[in-house]
């Protein structure tokens, strides 16, 4: 009777963490293409990642989290750090619409297993998925140039890779045009602190006002494209 309990197939059990629900099917629909991978809970904010993944912990019941960067309610990023914070063994694939060279590195470095884009390859995604799962860590060839580049400058960085986790939040936010005080609501941060970062990016980036710095992030994206 005991060989029936042990016969149970192990499952590779998936929480997503992501707002757009189009993204999720698209995720669902390649997650059922691996048998031994089970979905067992959605999370469309960062505060709900962190609940349903205390629960699902609680229970035993969570081996991965596929996690997107821009959540509402709290940052990816934010999460990624109080993922590895309060479990740290709880494996984590970071997953966004920004090219490699702009987060991958900033990810792996806050203990994330990979880094994809959500245009990757299903046979990418579902390799990803596993080896991360497993321990491992997944590498796009543009992570592991980024990576490298990263160690080949000795930690001296430039343009927004120089930035604080905290300052290219606000950096992001400002350059998509939103104001001090939107900032500061979406970041739970007073109006003054955000200037305070603001004065910062504009020193660290050579900018002189926002417009500039837009012009500024439109031209780091063009001239470090994703490889």
């Amino acid at each position: 009777m005991n060989n029936a309990a042990c016969s149970e197939p192990a499952f590779l059990r998936v929480l997503i963490g992501d707002d757009h629900r189009i993204v999720r099917e698209g995720l669902k629909q390649i997650l059922a293409e691996a048998p031994e991978v089970q979905l067992v809970a959605e999370a469309t904010t960062g505060p709900e990642v962190l609940d349903q993944v205390a629960v699902l912990q609680a229970e035993g019941r969570l081996d991965l989290v596929l996690l997107d960067i821009a959540l509402p309610g709290l940052d990816g990023l934010d999460v990624l750090q109080a993922l590895k914070r309060d479990w740290p063994q709880l494996p984590v694939l970071m997953l966004s619409t920004y090219p490699e060279k702009q987060y991958a590195v900033r990810c792996i470095r806050l203990g994330a297993g990979g880094y994809l884009n959500k245009s990757a390859d299903p046979d990418d995604m579902l390799a990803a998925v596993r080896k991360v799962a497993a321990g491992g860590v997944f590498l796009t060839p543009a992570t592991a140039e980024a990576l490298a580049l990263a160690v080949g400058q000795g930690g001296v960085q430039a343009g927004p890779e120089a930035l604080s986790h905290r300052e290219h939040q606000v950096y992001r936010l400002l350059t998509q045009g939103r104001t001090v005080s939107e900032i500061g609501a979406q970041l739970g941060l007073a109006p003054n602190t955000v200037s305070t970062y603001r004065a910062r990016i504009l020193e660290k980036t050579g900018a002189k006002n926002d417009v500039e710095l837009a012009l500024y992030a439109e031209r780091h994206a063009r001239t470090h494209p994703a490889a």
